[in-house]
């Protein structure tokens, strides 16, 4: 076909967290994070009054899920608090080590209420559109705002999205020299956190295109969804809407703005209830 998309062209990105596995009752990641910081409240009791090792030693969801709430309605007090004990809790680990550790959680650990593992949350619809777009030349990538070491070694077997595509949060890094190759760890420091506007910024610095395919599900998003507009092409921006509480969950919290932009701008909105005749 002459009107057809040239293959480099085709480029597809997709949110991870509520849009290609399940997010709640809190973000995969989140979990992998709780235990850590639980682990070191016990190892050092002076760490249980403050935050976020008080939250996650006293299993305080309640914080965490305040903190989406505001990071949602543009307060990050609460995630920059967050962020600096993640980045204290990994200080220092190889990348070897950290993946191991990631690694190993992903593929043993199981969702606290859907009675299966957490590589068995990822949404079958959208694991299907994803070998629908590579059968049909397009290059997947993740852009998401959880880790992008965290979801490196399984992204290839769970989505079929190799680790070179998988764009996401990030700390700094530093690198040691010696006989045996040198080692890379990670510093207590933030590079990034990919989410709003920052999407787009890290989609053009690793792939140096507009996508034709972008999809989310919650207002940080909104940024990488209107950046796939093209004014000579077409494109699709699809928006996950979670409203089935029987087979997942039901919420839109956090998705309020996407979900009005969505009705404005002409978004594909893609209901879990009316429009997947299978979840998992």
């Amino acid at each position: 076909m002459s009107d057809a998309v040239p293959i480099d062209e085709r480029v597809a990105v997709f949110d991870n967290d509520g849009t290609l596995w399940c997010e709640k009752p809190m973000p995969i990641q989140l979990d992998f994070i709780l235990r850590r910081l639980v682990a070191m409240a016990e190892a050092k009791p002076e760490l249980q009054e403050r935050q976020p090792w008080k939250a996650a030693f006293e299993r305080d969801y309640g914080w965490f899920g305040k903190l989406m709430a505001d990071h949602y309605a543009g307060d990050d007090t609460n995630v920059r608090t967050l962020a600096g004990g993640i980045l204290a809790a990994y200080e220092g680990i190889s990348v070897e080590d950290f993946e191991q550790e990631s690694d190993a959680f992903l593929r043993s650990a199981q969702h606290p209420t859907l009675e299966r593992g957490y590589l068995e949350t990822a949404y079958a619809p959208m694991v299907e559109l994803l070998g629908y777009l590579e059968a049909n030349g397009f290059s997947n990538y993740i852009a998401s705002g959880g880790g992008r070491d965290f979801m490196r070694p399984i992204s290839n077997d769970v989505y079929g999205i190799p680790r070179e595509r998988v764009i996401g949060s990030a700390s700094t890094f530093e690198y040691t020299s010696d006989e045996h190759g040198g080692t890379v760890r990670h510093k207590a420091e933030a590079d990034y956190l990919d989410d709003g506007p920052q999407k787009p910024i890290r989609i053009w610095s690793r792939i140096g295109r507009r996508p034709l395919l972008a999809a989310g599900n919650s207002n940080g998003d909104i940024p990488m969804l209107d950046f796939t507009q093209h004014p000579d092409k077409a494109s699709l921006r699809l928006l996950v809407l979670h409203d089935d509480a029987e087979r997942e969950f039901d919420y839109t919290g956090g998705a309020e703005q996407a979900l009005e932009r969505a009705d404005t701008s002409g978004w594909t909105v893609v209901s879990v209830k009316n429009d997947w005749a299978t979840v998992f």
